[in-house]
């Protein structure tokens, strides 16, 4: 599947939560030193030498020695006893999967999907895979009125809205396949396809999803109402939502390089790197 430009995940917490961590509280630098350690781990597809770990956080080796002996006995480091390298211990594999298992994906896209729709005062929306398909779980209404029939519980047309779209990029092909075969045919495509039709829809939205970031929709399904999508991913690669921005085309800019494409962009990586996100597997077609 294909994956929009999305930024390597920094250091620092996403921007909703540095505005409630910037208020005046104590800290413990020693914690946030040593800390840098274990996020440089983290980022890495495999163990490390002391120099190099060191080097990431920014810390000279007899300085980071000291924080490492610690966090291996607590579990959270381990160092191998041939190569003498550091990885995460199991104590950091058992507290990412108790964060994951607390994880809610509507949740954490709360604070970013309220801060775009202030930002840009258009409407926003956010949509799961459901069993009818594209379904809107959660609806903030523009700044200015904006007569759409678009409401938490409607089930968008897979082909036809950029929110489908954006789900018909991120999907496996077998997926789509699958559902519009069944009763989401009713969505607006024939219930029937044959693989070459089928492909001729798909191959669309995987290509504008490759080169934008984002899906889009020009005055359709509601004429004079555009809107730009993209996919939120989770750990695994997944598309756990699709974040939707939606207003008239008076007040909407429909090119592709246009400043509220790239917010969209920008909230489902802020998104994503909250629900601990990997790059997904490239997708070809």
């Amino acid at each position: 599947m294909p994956a929009p430009t999305r930024a390597a995940t920094p250091s620092k917490p996403p921007a909703h939560r540095a505005t409630a961590l910037s208020k005046p509280q104590r800290a413990v630098q020693s914690v946030e030193v040593g800390g840098q350690l274990l996020l440089a781990l983290a980022r890495q597809a495999g163990p490390l030498n002391l120099g190099e770990l060191a080097a990431l956080a920014g810390l000279a080796p007899a300085r980071a020695h000291p924080y490492l002996v610690s966090f291996a006995r607590l579990g959270l480091v381990q160092q191998d006893a041939l190569s003498g390298r550091y990885g995460l211990g199991p104590a950091a594999l058992q507290i990412g999967l108790a964060c994951l298992m607390q994880l809610d994906p509507l949740k954490a896209a709360e604070p970013v999907t309220q801060a775009l729709a202030a930002r840009t005062g258009q409407a926003v929306a956010l949509s799961v895979w459901g069993n009818l398909g594209p379904t809107v779980v959660r609806m903030i209404e523009a700044a200015q009125p904006l007569h759409v029939s678009m409401r938490v519980g409607s089930v968008m047309s897979i082909f036809g809205t950029a929110t489908g779209r954006a789900f018909v990029a991120a999907l496996p092909a077998a997926r789509i396949a699958t559902a519009v075969q069944g009763p989401l045919g009713a969505t607006g495509i024939q219930p029937r396809m044959t693989k070459a039709q089928l492909a001729a829809e798909v191959a669309p939205a995987v290509q504008e999803l490759r080169l934008h970031g984002v899906t889009r929709a020009v005055g359709r399904p509601i004429p004079g109402v555009n809107a730009f999508s993209a996919p939120v991913w989770d750990h695994e690669g997944h598309p756990a939502l699709v974040i939707t921005l939606l207003g008239h085309q008076d007040h909407f800019p429909s090119a592709w390089a246009s400043p509220l494409a790239l917010a969209v962009r920008q909230a489902a990586a802020e998104i994503s790197q909250c629900l601990g996100a990997s790059p997904p597997k490239a997708r070809t077609s």
